[in-house]
C-alpha cells in the first residue's frame, strides 16, 4: 500500500527543539519557573505539548547558559543568580555588542535608524511604567537591530546564549525607574551612528551595558 500523501508538512526537528528552548528560557527569565524549581522533563513536556526529547535538548542548552544547573544522576533546577555567571555574562555581552555596532554603523540604513528610535520611546514608556516585560521587549528590538545589522552569526550566536543571563537580573531594575539613564545612551547611540562615528557609538553600546554593573554589586563579589 503507497504511503498517502501528506497536504501539509511537519514543522522541522530543528524549529521545534529551538520553540521548546525559547519557550524555557523565557519562562526563567520572566519568573514563570523560579530559582531552586525542579525541573522534570515529563512535566515540562506535558506543559508545552511536546514529546519529552526536545524538553531533555532544551535543558542541556539552558545548562549551558547557566540558567539550570543540571548534574547525572540528580534533580535538574532553575539556577540561582549565580554572582560568577551574571558577571562573566555582562562583560562578554557588553563586548559584542560594541563589536556588533563597530560592524553595523557602516550598514545601517535611515529606515534601521528610525526603527531604533521607535524602540527607544517604547522602551521610555515601558520603564516609566515600571513594565519590565515590555521594558526588556523593546531594549532586546533596539539592540536586535544593530546586531541583525552587522551580519555576524557568531557574535548572534554568543549573545543568544549570555544575554538571558543579564535578562533575569534586568527584570528588577526595569520594574522601577532604575532604567532610564539607558534611555539617554540609546539615543545618543541612534544620533552617533547617524553620524557614521563608528568608534563613538562602540564605546556608547558598550556604556549601555555597563549600566548593569550597580545591580551585578548588590550580587556582591563573584566566588572564584
Amino acid at each position: 500500500m503507497p504511503i498517502p500523501a501528506i497536504s501539509e508538512p511537519a514543522p522541522p526537528r530543528t524549529l521545534l527543539r529551538d520553540d521548546v528552548y525559547t519557550r524555557l528560557r523565557d519562562a526563567i527569565v520572566d519568573g514563570t519557573l523560579t530559582p531552586g524549581e525542579r525541573l522534570r522533563d515529563q512535566e515540562l513536556a506535558t506543559w508545552l505539548g511536546v514529546s519529552r526529547t526536545p524538553v531533555r535538548e532544551a535543558l542541556l542548552r539552558l545548562a549551558q547558559a547557566g540558567l539550570v544547573q543540571a548534574s547525572p544522576g540528580r534533580s535538574t533546577m532553575v539556577a540561582s543568580l549565580d554572582a560568577r555567571a551574571i558577571h562573566d555574562a555582562q562583560s562578554v555581552v557588553a563586548m559584542m555588542h560594541r563589536l556588533a555596532v563597530e560592524q553595523a554603523v557602516p550598514q545601517l540604513r535611515a529606515a534601521d535608524l528610525a526603527a531604533m528610535r521607535v524602540a527607544n520611546k517604547r522602551f521610555a514608556a515601558a520603564v516609566r511604567k515600571g513594565d519590565a516585560e515590555a521594558a526588556i521587549a523593546a531594549d532586546d528590538e533596539f539592540h536586535g537591530i544593530p546586531v541583525r545589522a552587522a551580519g555576524n552569526t557568531a557574535l548572534a550566536a554568543v549573545l543568544e546564549q549570555y544575554t538571558p543571563v543579564l535578562r533575569r537580573l534586568e527584570r528588577l531594575r526595569f520594574s522601577s525607574l532604575s532604567g532610564r539613564d539607558s534611555v539617554g545612551l540609546h539615543n545618543t547611540l541612534v544620533d552617533l551612528c547617524e553620524a557614521g562615528d563608528v568608534e563613538g557609538a562602540a564605546a556608547v553600546s558598550h556604556a549601555t551595558w555597563e549600566t548593569l554593573k550597580p545591580l551585578l554589586a548588590d550580587l556582591g563579589e563573584p566566588s572564584e
